[in-house]
């Protein structure tokens, strides 16, 4: 087949890296595939040609609706590749896929919002939900019909995040300037709806840990002044990374205390994969991902004690962490590992490209 992927811009965040990766295990599989943003990103560092500089662009939009003719179906990676999928799939001979990368309700709670969604995922002929959960909202809250909706979650790359031999730790803690002591990750974007603030306070709660902070964001300089009130010279910023593995080797948890919006984060996967326990929230599919006293805990969203004592307690009992994340890479390479989820999409692309 031929493909073609659109994502919203250039910056290697989750949808967009996921779209990569997919490219990646589609191409192995023999297809013939091409992906681009609408516009260039903040930070960029993705590798593929953005069709404007801003959106919406007459000749953006042009050059979308002349690539979407020459392939035999286009994937919309979610946010503002819908609306722009929408309009430049009209006529004959360009079907599109839309996959869903947010939680339903977070991101559309008014009725106008919800009429607007519905209206660009009416162009689509189907759309992919990363889980059951969000598959019921889709139905439920959005108003999109059961039978257009497949389910196929997220993916992550096993070749790119494993768990850390003795050297890798070592090592990765080095390059960090991390001491031999419990260390803390929180992986995401520096916004309000991803609780980097949460992690933070956890961190001051224990008074050996250390907290690395991944991620970009507005949030940034409040979140280090935080650092500095609760826990100075215990959290390390590090902004973004095309190479994540080694702030995974480097951490003893993983924590991502979620208050909305996500519906399932790719961190949850590269940690598991890396062998690490989680303590994340109960937003969208993570619970699906993280199994609760079994690869992490679960938490109740916005809840800084619950969260801190959940966290404390995986500290204290390196046993347990070994367990859970054996568990964790055990169940993210049966499920979520990218060469089973592109065995998905490819079915899903070709019912598609068939007029199914």
């Amino acid at each position: 087949m031929r493909i073609l992927q659109v994502v919203s811009d250039t910056d290697r965040r989750g949808a967009q890296v996921f779209a990569t990766d997919l490219q990646e295990a589609l191409t192995a599989r023999g297809h013939d595939i091409e992906t681009v943003a609408l516009v260039p990103g903040s930070a960029g560092g993705l590798g593929v040609d953005a069709l404007a500089p801003r959106w919406p662009s007459t000749a953006g939009l042009r050059s979308l609706r002349a690539r979407m003719a020459r392939v035999d179906v286009t994937v919309a990676h979610g946010s503002t590749t819908g609306p722009a999928c929408a309009i430049g799939g009209l006529g004959p001979g360009r079907p599109v896929v839309y996959r869903q990368i947010s939680d339903s309700r977070f991101w559309a709670p008014t009725r106008i919002k919800r009429a607007r969604v519905r209206a660009t995922l009416a162009r689509a002929r189907f759309v992919v939900a990363l889980s059951e959960f969000n598959r019921s909202e889709l139905v439920e809250w959005i108003g999109v019909r059961p039978e257009r909706i497949v389910v196929v979650p997220n993916g992550v790359p096993a070749t790119r995040f494993s768990p850390a031999t003795p050297a890798q730790r070592s090592a990765a803690r080095a390059a960090l300037g991390l001491p031999d002591v419990p260390v803390l990750l929180f992986a995401g974007a520096l916004v309000p709806e991803k609780g980097a603030d949460l992690a933070i306070r956890a961190v001051g709660s224990a008074t050996d840990a250390h907290l690395v902070v991944a991620g970009t964001g507005r949030e940034r300089e409040r979140l280090e002044r935080l650092a500095d009130e609760l826990a100075p010279g215990r959290v390390h910023f590090v902004g973004s990374t095309p190479d994540a593995a080694p702030l995974y080797h480097a951490a003893d948890l993983l924590v991502l205390p979620s208050r909305g919006g996500d519906a399932m984060p790719a961190v949850l996967i590269e940690a598991g994969l890396c062998a690490l326990a989680v303590v994340s929230t109960r937003i969208g599919a993570i619970p699906e991902v993280v199994v609760d006293g079994t690869t992490g805990y679960v938490v109740a969203p916005d809840d800084a004690e619950q969260l801190t004592g959940a966290v404390g307690q995986l500290l204290a009992q390196p046993a347990t962490r070994a367990t859970m994340g054996a568990s964790a890479h055990e169940r993210c390479i049966e499920r979520y590992e990218i060469t089973r989820v592109a065995e998905a999409w490819e079915s899903v692309l070709r019912r598609a490209a068939g007029g199914a």
